[in-house]
């Protein structure tokens, strides 16, 4: 899940070396902090979130085939 993630997030990005993705794990609950540049993170937020919102909903589908809850949250670099 995380490959598909940063695969995501780095093609909306310009600045694709400065993207970090932690990944921690714990009782089936997945959770990513994605860390971008600051100038960038509008970007994958997106107007009103609709961005940020996608990519969350996209992500959900490996999740559930893999019987887990997941959780995005940005951070700024």
């Amino acid at each position: 899940m995380k490959d598909a993630l940063y695969f995501i997030i780095k093609n909306i990005v310009e600045k694709e070396k400065e993207v970090d993705i932690l990944e921690e794990e714990n009782q089936g609950i997945v959770n990513f902090t994605v860390k971008v540049s600051q100038d960038e993170i509008g970007k994958v937020i997106g107007k009103d979130g609709k961005v940020i919102r996608a990519i969350r909903n996209i992500m959900r589908i490996p999740a559930v085939s893999a019987n887990k809850k997941i959780y995005i949250s940005l951070s700024e670099n």
